[in-house]
């Protein structure tokens, strides 16, 4: 059992940067994979990374390698999502979740945040 509580969404131009952050509370984060997701307008939630445990590991949809980066620190028991080069067709509600398996799936990941929402003008 772990609660997730997304923030730092919010609204900024095209092509600049926010970070969000994933805290995490019960369980120790460190047991789970972290996984970013989004839905946008009129969409379906899609996969946007990972993160394995340790942080060893991630893997990212193509349409934000090199823009996006996906990092943890278990000690503070936080995830982060560092988002540069913002363009309009990222805006969404960004959700973290935890799951227990690196793939891309959202049934994997049993635990999710309540989303933080991002907003990108042109």
């Amino acid at each position: 059992q772990v609660q997730l509580v997304e923030s730092g969404g919010g609204l900024v131009q095209a092509g600049g940067s926010l970070r969000l952050s994933c805290a995490a509370s019960g369980r120790a984060f460190s047991n789970y994979v972290m996984g970013w997701f989004r839905r946008a307008p009129g969409k379906e939630r899609e996969f946007v990374g990972y993160i394995s445990r340790s942080g060893g590991n991630t893997y990212y949809k193509d349409s934000v390698k090199g823009r996006f980066t996906i990092s943890r620190d278990n000690a503070k028991n936080t995830g982060y999502l560092q988002m540069n080069n913002l363009k309009p067709e990222d805006a969404a509600v960004y959700y973290c979740a935890a799951g227990n398996v690196e793939v891309g799936l959202e049934k994997v990941y049993n635990y999710w945040g309540q989303g933080t929402q991002v907003t990108v003008s042109s």
